[in-house]
């Protein structure tokens, strides 16, 4: 089984950052599903610049748990690329079973069903 992207949403939009934000960070959700087949799940991570994870890691006194984020350059960021990278990131996951691709898409984002136990 092999997934595919089939939205990407972004949080504030690129869109509306200033110009000169070379310290932010943006909420994706991506919806993934299983090529060629129905259903869609959610995997949210944090897009965000060096600037903005050393500012976090300082306010947070020195040690930030960066689980689920992904890193990127703010003069070299596009949104485009960036959904470009997600998909191929998405496409070149598989696995036997739905929740093994979910287990292994979770190392990129948060899982919508992460831990869950029946």
């Amino acid at each position: 089984m092999q997934a595919v992207l089939k939205s990407l949403d972004l949080d504030p939009h690129p869109s509306t950052l200033p110009a000169d934000a070379a310290e932010f960070s943006l909420h994706a959700r991506m919806i993934v599903g299983p090529s060629g087949s129905p259903g869609e799940e959610s995997f949210d991570l944090t897009v965000c610049t060096p600037e903005w994870l050393a500012k976090a890691c300082r306010k947070a006194g020195g040690i930030y748990d960066a689980r689920h984020h992904l890193v990127v350059s703010f003069t070299d960021f596009d949104q485009r690329v960036l959904h470009d990278w997600l998909a191929a990131r998405v496409q070149e996951t598989s696995g036997d079973t739905w929740a093994e691709v979910g287990e292994r898409l979770g190392r990129l984002g948060f899982w919508e069903f992460e831990d869950y136990r029946p």
